[in-house]
């Protein structure tokens, strides 16, 4: 398949998963977690398979280019499947080129700093593609629905007035817009689970021994705030899916689905780069020539 015929396809792929910038988004009403695309698990396998083989040629000339940088971030609830996701879609990059950050509850040097600071330490380089498991959005999910986590943060009183929220998403789109300006690529994947499809998840790292050490007692707790995070994650959907930074909702009940879609919304972000192996000066390709020269002459 050509290079103009894949992007084609894999823009008419992912159209639906894209939030349009400024529409108003209710994520129960909008987006199927279990939506497939009429697609067999026989056929995406081969699907994902070209994918990755596509991303490992892209990403090889992103790094070669040097100019451009990538950042991935990926968001879901608990048991969404982000693991599996990077595990899989990044299987046939080459590692050195990518570089993966968790983000977990922040240490004390990072709660004396800005909310952005320690995800502003852990962005990519040019030529690399940089994937936050979590990322600077928990600043607008986990310490919204658990309010305490912003009394941590040590905030000055007229910093946390009502509309601390709503400043944030500018603040965000702001610095998302900054990094897109000096070369750095944002996108942005929102695991799709459904609520029963985590509680079957849930089960399966209890019954399955080689499952139990993902399981946390904190996860089924958290599960009581299902309807506060479906809001949260809405209209985050509706206040930061941006043209420079647009959000994905990818629907996650199925993985291998799910696994295809992020690969998908990736491979269309470097496709738009269009990133180029670099081309030699005269100069260097001389050089070239004489070293071919050179090493042949050793030929015995």
């Amino acid at each position: 398949m050509s290079d103009g015929r894949a992007a084609k396809r894999v823009a008419k792929f992912i159209k639906p998963l894209r939030v349009k910038p400024g529409s108003t988004v209710d994520l129960t009403e909008d987006f199927d977690p279990r939506y497939k695309a009429g697609m067999k698990k026989r056929d995406g396998v081969e699907l994902l398979r070209t994918g990755v083989s596509l991303l490992a040629d892209l990403q090889a000339r992103l790094a070669a280019q040097d100019t451009y940088g990538v950042l991935f971030c990926l968001q879901a609830i608990d048991a969404g499947g982000k693991d599996g996701t990077i595990r899989h879609v990044m299987s046939g990059v080459n590692p050195q080129g990518v570089r993966v950050s968790s983000f977990k509850v922040p240490s004390a040097e990072e709660l004396d700093h800005d909310y952005l600071w320690r995800y502003a330490q852990r962005l990519p380089s040019r030529g690399e593609i940089g994937i936050f498991n979590r990322s600077h959005y928990e600043e607008v999910l986990v310490v919204r629905v658990h309010p305490e986590n912003l009394d941590r943060q040590k905030l000055p009183e007229e910093a946390k007035g009502p509309d601390v929220w709503q400043r944030r998403y500018r603040e965000i789109n702001d610095w998302e817009r900054y990094l897109t300006d000096n070369g750095i690529k944002v996108v942005k994947v929102f695991l799709n689970l459904s609520k029963e499809e985590q509680r079957l998840r849930f089960l399966k790292r209890i019954d399955r021994p080689e499952k139990n050490w993902k399981f946390s007692a904190a996860d089924v707790r958290e599960r009581e705030h299902w309807d506060d995070y479906q809001e949260a994650f809405s209209e985050l959907l509706s206040a930061t899916s941006t043209p420079w930074a647009p959000w994905y909702v990818v629907p996650a009940d199925r993985k291998w689905f799910a696994r295809i879609c992020a690969a998908a919304v990736l491979a269309h972000t470097l496709i738009g780069i269009d990133p180029q192996y670099p081309s030699l000066d005269g100069q260097a390709r001389k050089e070239l020539l004489d070293a071919r020269r050179g090493l042949e002459a050793e030929a015995p």
